[in-house]
């Protein structure tokens, strides 16, 4: 076996050491490549995973996982804990804007779910629901469930570069551990870029990054404050605080304050007046402690700063997600703010994208041109994700115009415009409904299932060679609405159904998924079964077969599946493993066994 010399720290000769060898390594323990591991073990790939950090995440960065991350993690048998670890979505409830915790409140929203007028509109999406469980509970989660299944995991170890003969691997890369300073290599088929924003994998790959200009920085300080005598009535993740009288400093202009754990750790995201960069001399804890009790405007609360970090609103997403066996997911490839609660999500879908094409591809039941449909799917996605991330920012500028407290504005001028709002003059008119049409206008963050859910595929992995019309037209308002439909392409619509003799009701995307391709049919719509036999026996992969109607193996209980499928009773619809249309027939049709099987030939690229 290969050796290298590494240092034993003494003044004796190195100590030659074996590279490592693992089929899968996985760089960065973070929600991307976490769930990675994940999804690899549920189909039997195992391998390791290197993360420079001392352990799982210290930061409680990202937070909100909402329904369409909820259904991949549901996939695996971790929705519960998730629910069960976070905040539940009732204390998700509004985003406020105010003058303080304790003090005066200005405008709220309904959020994440919680809008009394949309309660449908959420529940027919999906069966999942929206979550806060920061990444301090969500890597621990993952992290655990891939060590349960095999996976090696380890800590303060730096990737530093990787070597290999040809772009296809294999892939030797080099590995420091930060601890020891020692350096030893790891051989593997594949390399996951999951590094996140400062990705050595991705700099190396010199994949070409699509940049805007930035919005500046934010600085995030953790803390302890127990707010709960504060917070009935004003259930909420995030609240906005303005003080238009006050003296800010220019590094403090606004602070976001995001719950963390109810009611008692926060999140202040600070905001500095635009152009604001010198952290030369940094704010001393002091400073800190000051303006950030000014937003919880209680001086008699307990405060207890439990970390400082900054980081740039930036706008930065790569051109393609992979090369050879690399593949690069998460932030390394999609850098943007939190804003619509995008983040962690994106990256979780990333994983389960991927996943499935390389278990298919190292079972030998699928071509390797498959992998190649990673980034051909994908990469639209995460670039759709940064534009509206940052519009989620700049969609709040006229919310501070309206409430009279721009940083451009001197502190009597903020004063007077935000005084304007109590004044029974036309121009308090016309700010008080300036003020309310623009809070409005956030529920294209703070009730954006269309951007969570409206995720559509193109590629060689989804099969359009049957369908006699285009695509019909996405909805007016693509970032607020979900388009439930079946043109290969899109999700699974959801839908509940039941037994002939009710028992616990499921969702139709249960029926999906779980390492399988699904074939699912109607009354009439036995042949679409025995040819997803034939299918099944002539490429070796698992397809699971199912009827939803009258009499058929599930009950169409509310009749929502009639109305979503888009196809006759008859007719077929086919899931990928990850639970994505990849194809359909509108009816049944005399070639079926034919039409299925070069259908899912074509799919895992065998035609």
């Amino acid at each position: 076996m290969a050796t290298n010399g590494v240092p034993n720290g003494n003044d004796t000769p190195s100590v030659p050491v074996p590279i490592i060898e693992t089929p899968y390594l996985v760089v960065g323990a973070g929600p991307a490549g976490a769930s990675l591991a994940c999804f690899l073990a549920s189909y039997g790939l195992k391998g390791i995973i290197i993360s420079a950090a001392p352990g799982t995440a210290k930061e409680p960065r990202a937070h909100i996982t909402n329904p369409a991350a909820q259904e991949c993690l549901r996939d695996i048998g971790l929705e519960e804990a998730i629910q069960k670890e976070g905040t539940a979505q009732e204390n998700m409830s509004h985003t406020r804007w105010c003058h303080d915790m304790a003090g005066e409140e200005w405008a709220r929203i309904h959020s994440w779910g919680n809008q009394p007028d949309r309660h449908g509109e959420y529940q027919a999406a999906s069966p999942c629901k929206h979550v806060d469980c920061p990444q301090t509970i969500l890597e621990p989660i993952l992290v655990n469930r891939a060590r349960e299944q095999g996976w090696k995991v380890r800590f303060d170890s730096s990737f530093v570069e990787y070597a290999c003969d040809s772009p296809e691997g294999p892939y030797t890369s080099t590995i420091q551990d930060t601890l020891t300073g020692h350096k030893y290599q790891v051989r593997s088929k594949y390399l996951f870029g999951c590094d996140g924003g400062r990705s050595q994998v991705i700099r190396q790959l010199g994949i070409p990054l699509k940049k805007e200009p930035g919005q500046g920085l934010a600085i995030n300080v953790h803390a302890r404050a127990d707010l709960s005598k504060h917070m009935k009535h004003k259930e909420g993740v995030l609240h906005w605080a303005f003080q238009p009288e006050l003296d800010h400093p220019p590094w403090g202009w606004s602070v976001i304050v995001r719950m963390v754990n109810a009611w008692d750790e926060w999140m202040f995201i600070v905001l500095p007046e635009p152009g604001f960069e010198d952290f030369s001399v940094r704010p001393t804890h002091e400073e800190y402690t000051k303006r950030m009790k000014q937003c919880i405007g209680d001086d008699s609360i307990d405060f207890e700063i439990l970390d400082v970090a900054k980081w740039y609103i930036n706008e930065i997403v790569a051109e393609r997600y992979s090369e050879g066996n690399i593949f690069c997911l998460g932030d390394s490839v999609h850098r943007h703010p939190p804003f619509n609660g995008l983040g962690s999500n994106t990256c979780v879908q990333d994983a389960f994208n991927l996943a499935w094409k390389v278990a298919y591809v190292e079972k030998g039941v699928a071509d390797p041109s498959l992998l190649a449909t990673f980034s051909d799917e994908r990469q639209p996605i995460g670039e759709g994700v940064i534009r509206r991330a940052n519009q989620g920012l700049r969609d709040h500028v006229p919310v501070f115009e309206a409430l009279g407290v721009l940083p451009s504005l001197s502190k009597e001028e903020r004063i007077r415009q935000h005084a304007e709002l109590s004044a029974p003059t036309k121009e308090g008119r016309e700010r008080r409904k300036k003020l309310k049409e623009t809070v409005a206008y956030t529920a294209h963050e703070f009730g954006g299932i269309g951007i969570e859910m409206n995720q559509r595929y193109e590629s060689a992995a989804i099969c359009l060679k049957d369908e006699k019309a285009a695509r019909k037209p996405g909805p007016e308002d693509p970032v607020l609405q979900y388009q439930t439909t079946t043109y290969p392409g899109s999700r699974l619509p959801h839908a509940w159904i039941n037994t002939r003799k009710p028992s616990k009701p499921i969702s139709t995307i249960d029926l999906a998924g779980h390492g399988a391709f699904t074939v699912i049919t109607g009354i009439g719509g036995e042949k679409w079964k025995a040819a997803a036999e034939k299918t099944a026996s002539k490429w070796g992969v698992k397809i699971n077969s199912h009827s939803i109607g009258w009499t058929m193996d599930w009950e169409d209980m509310y009749g929502d599946w009639a109305d979503r499928r888009e196809i006759e009773e008859d007719g077929v619809i086919v899931c990928r493993p990850d639970r994505t249309i990849c194809w359909r027939s509108m009816e049944m049709r005399e070639d079926a066994e034919a039409a299925m099987e070069r259908a899912i030939g074509s799919i895992l690229g065998k035609l």
